[in-house]
C-alpha cells in the first residue's frame, strides 16, 4: 500500500496530492515545487487569503491538467511552533477524509511540507498512516444499499528527498495501530442483537487464527467449577451464555513476565433490576468497550510482533433482567473468594472484572491492566476527552502514561487514599459493598476491582467517557472510539523497545 519517493514528478499520475502549509510562513517542499508548476496559484491564494492555512483547513486546488495528479490538497498547519503530534494527526486526518469524500484511489503525500524542527519523517509516516486508517473509517449500518460502489484508498505514496524503506516500515506501523483501532470501533458499534457474548468470543477465535494467538473460551460450566460467581451473578439475568475470553501472545520462551490486559465485556446494559432510564440506553451496545480495546490492541500487538509476552482476559456477560437476575442485597461470592454485597445491579462492570483479573493472575499475569466503560462519574469528572485512572504501583502507572502521551490518548491519574478504599468496606454483609456511594464514584469503581488485583502492580482505565464519540470529528465518527486500543498495544511495545 505505501511507496516512497525522493523527487516530486509533475509526470507522475496521482488521484491527489497532499501538501502542508504554515500560517504566516512561506511554502517549503513540495508545496513551494508545485506552486512553481502551477504559476505560482497557491502563494498567491495563500497572500490574498483564499487559501486556508488555519490549523486543519483543507484547500482543494484543482491543476486542470497542467501536471498529471488531478487535485492538490493543501492543508494548513497553523503555526509552526505549535504543531506538535496530536495536531498532526488532526491534519493528516483532515486531508485523508477529504480525499476519501473525492473518492481517491492514488494519493500521495509531501512529507518535508509538513516538518518542523522538532519532528522527523519516520514520526510523520506513522502519524499520517494511523490517520489515514482513522479518518477513513466508517460505521457499518444496516439499511437498504445503493448499487455504488466504495472508493478506498489503495495506495499511498510518501515523497521526500532522503528518504528511505525506514519510511514504508514506519507507515506500517502506523496503519496497524489504527486498523486495531477500527477494529474496536467495529465491536463497539455493533447492535447488541448482533454482537453477544457468544459473537464476541467468536471475534476472539478469528483474531487467534489470524495472528496465531493460543486461546479459550470457559463456558458457564467452567466458571461454576472455579468459582466465577461474580460473572454467573451478573450473567444470571440473560439468556444469552456467558463467556470468559483468554488470548495468550507468548514471545518469549518462559511465561514468568506476563502483561495482562483485561476487559469488560458487556455487550448490552441494561442496568439489569436497578434499570437505566430510557433515554439513550440504546447506547449501551458500547458498555463491552474495554473488551473492543483490548481485542484492538491485541490486532496491532500481532502484527507488531513485540518481544513480550501478552495476557488478555475478557469476562462478557450481558446486564438484563429476568427472573433469575441479580437483585440489590444479594451476596455473591468471587473467583478469589471475597464476598460482595450487590447494593446496585447497575454496578456490573466491576463484578465481572473481578473475576476477570483474579483469573488473569491466576494465569500468570505479572502486571495488570483493566480498561472499562465503567462509571458515569467519569464524565462529570473529566469530560468525553480524558480517561481517568486509578493504580496501586506508580512506577507502573507511569509506564502507562508514557504509552498514553505516545499515542495522543489523555489519562488522568485519580487518588486512591485509604478512605476511598474504606467505603469499600461499608457493607454489614460481606467483605464489599459493590456500590458504595455517589461521592468519589469513579475511584472507589476503580478500587473496587483493585482489591482483587492485590499485590499485582495494576492500572484501572474508566474509558465510560472516552469510548463514544458523541460528536464526529477527522479522526472519529459518531459512534465508538476505540479508545485505549493503541495505548495498550504501545505499552507492550514499550516494553519490547526497553528490552532491546
Amino acid at each position: 500500500m505505501f511507496k516512497i519517493a525522493n523527487e516530486l514528478n509533475q509526470q507522475v499520475k496521482h488521484d491527489a496530492l497532499i501538501v502542508g502549509a504554515f500560517d504566516k510562513a512561506p511554502l517549503k517542499a513540495a508545496a513551494q515545487q508545485v506552486d512553481g508548476w502551477l504559476g505560482e496559484q497557491l502563494s498567491g491564494l495563500k497572500k490574498n487569503g483564499k487559501l486556508k492555512t488555519k490549523l486543519g483547513a483543507v484547500t482543494p486546488i484543482f491543476t486542470l491538467g497542467q501536471i498529471e495528479t488531478d487535485v492538490v490538497y493543501v492543508v494548513g498547519l497553523g503555526k509552526e511552533e505549535d504543531l506538535d503530534a496530536n495536531a498532526l494527526r488532526e491534519v493528516f486526518a483532515a486531508a485523508c477524509k477529504k480525499a476519501t469524500e473525492d473518492r481517491v484511489k492514488s494519493l500521495a503525500i509531501g512529507l518535508e511540507s509538513f516538518l518542523t524542527e522538532d519532528a522527523y519523517m519516520e514520526d510523520l509516516a506513522v502519524l499520517a498512516s494511523e490517520s489515514l486508517a482513522l479518518s477513513t473509517y466508517q460505521v457499518a449500518d444496516y439499511k437498504e444499499k445503493t448499487n455504488e460502489v466504495d472508493v478506498v484508498i489503495e495506495e499511498v505514496t510518501f515523497y521526500g528527498s532522503e528518504l528511505t524503506d525506514t519510511i514504508i516500515e514506519a507507515a506500517d506501523c502506523g496503519y496497524a495501530y489504527g486498523a486495531g483501532t477500527n477494529r474496536a470501533r467495529a465491536l463497539i458499534n455493533t447492535p447488541g442483537n448482533l454482537l453477544t457474548p457468544t459473537d464476541l468470543a467468536k471475534d476472539a477465535k478469528e483474531l487467534a487464527e489470524k495472528h496465531g494467538f493460543e486461546i479459550e473460551i470457559l463456558e458457564r460450566e467452567d466458571m461454576e467449577k472455579l468459582g466465577m460467581g461474580a460473572l454467573l451473578a451478573v450473567a444470571a439475568g440473560s439468556d444469552q451464555p456467558p463467556k470468559m475470553i483468554v488470548l495468550k501472545y507468548q514471545a518469549k520462551k518462559d511465561w514468568d513476565d506476563v502483561l495482562g490486559l483485561v476487559g469488560k465485556g458487556l455487550t448490552f446494559d441494561s442496568g439489569g433490576v436497578s434499570i437505566k432510564p430510557r433515554e439513550n440506553m440504546h447506547q449501551m451496545k458500547m458498555d463491552m468497550g474495554g473488551a473492543a480495546a483490548v481485542l484492538g490492541a491485541m490486532d496491532i500487538i500481532g502484527t507488531m510482533k513485540p518481544d513480550v509476552n501478552v495476557l488478555a482476559v475478557i469476562p462478557s456477560s450481558e446486564n438484563m433482567l429476568n427472573g433469575s437476575a441479580l437483585k440489590p442485597g444479594d451476596v455473591i461470592r468471587a473467583m478469589d473468594g471475597k464476598t460482595i454485597e450487590v447494593r446496585n445491579t447497575d454496578a456490573e462492570g466491576r463484578l465481572i472484572l473481578a473475576d476477570g483479573v483474579a483469573y488473569a493472575k491466576q494465569l500468570g499475569a505479572t502486571s495488570l491492566v483493566d480498561v472499562a466503560t465503567l462509571t458515569g462519574a467519569v464524565l462529570v469528572a473529566l469530560g468525553d476527552c480524558t480517561t481517568g485512572a486509578v493504580t496501586n504501583d506508580e512506577a507502573f502507572m507511569e509506564e502507562v502514561l508514557e504509552a498514553s502521551i505516545e499515542t495522543g490518548e489523555w489519562i488522568w491519574r485519580l487518588p486512591s487514599y485509604k478512605p476511598y478504599r474504606d467505603m469499600l468496606k461499608s457493607s454489614d454483609v460481606a467483605d464489599l459493598n459493590n456500590a458504595p456511594g455517589r461521592l468519589a464514584g469513579t475511584i472507589t469503581a476503580g478500587l473496587f476491582i483493585g482489591e482483587f488485583a492485590g499485590d499485582t502492580p495494576w492500572v484501572h482505565l474508566d474509558i465510560a467517557g472516552t469510548a463514544w464519540n458523541a460528536k464526529a470529528n477527522h479522526l472519529c465518527p459518531l459512534g465508538g472510539t476505540g479508545a485505549m486500543a493503541r495505548t495498550l498495544a504501545q505499552l507492550a511495545m514499550n516494553r519490547h523497545m526497553g528490552e532491546e
